[in-house]
């Protein structure tokens, strides 16, 4: 019951940001169909609440051969009719700090002035504010404080929320079961 609602409140965000972006469409009019996607890949967590097997998947690059390797984590909650992503997290530890640093990438269509939200299990809520839209997706980038990454270590699920412009409330479940193990081969 919960996956159908978390796939539904994805699909009326999508929809209503489509409709919003569509000025001057005729009321009854339906929003475009979405454009033709590769299919998820199997390591990403779907945002109808089905996820994949692992949840964090780990990427290093080097800018050079001599260069360090520079790794980071991340997560991908999509659509699973479209492919489409819905959210996407990474986190990379800053090399100047060396503290985790969480960029989120969320869908058009958000409600900007309520910025986003995280919260592990049933924990304390991490507010993030919304920093830039392109066609992409909306960004906001934050550092992890060391009580949100105890949580992260140590808990069941990760829920990303925003508003959509229509002032309803979205929240996407995202699995925590292999973020420790992921985050102990970036740190």
């Amino acid at each position: 019951m919960q996956s159908r609602l978390v796939a539904l409140a994805a699909a009326a965000l999508l929809s209503t940001g489509a409709a919003y972006a569509q000025q001057g469409a005729k009321k009854n009019a339906a929003p475009p169909a979405p454009a033709a996607q590769p299919a998820p890949a199997p390591t990403q967590a779907q945002a109808d609440g089905a996820p994949g097997q692992p949840g964090w998947i780990v990427r290093c690059t080097s800018a050079s051969r001599d260069a360090p390797l520079e790794c980071a984590m991340e997560q991908n909650a999509v659509l699973t009719k479209t492919g489409q992503t819905v959210v996407l997290i990474n986190i990379r530890i800053a090399p100047d700090t060396r503290t985790p640093v969480a960029l989120l990438q969320l869908p058009l269509g958000l409600n900007l002035p309520v910025g986003a939200k995280l919260q592990v299990d049933e924990g304390k809520t991490f507010d993030l504010q919304i920093q830039t839209c392109e066609n992409r997706g909306c960004y906001a980038s934050t550092p992890i404080a060391a009580d949100l990454l105890t949580a992260l270590r140590s808990g069941k699920q990760l829920k990303v929320s925003f508003q959509n412009m229509a002032k309803e409330t979205i929240a996407i479940p995202m699995p925590l079961g292999d973020f420790a193990a992921a985050y102990d081969k970036i740190k």
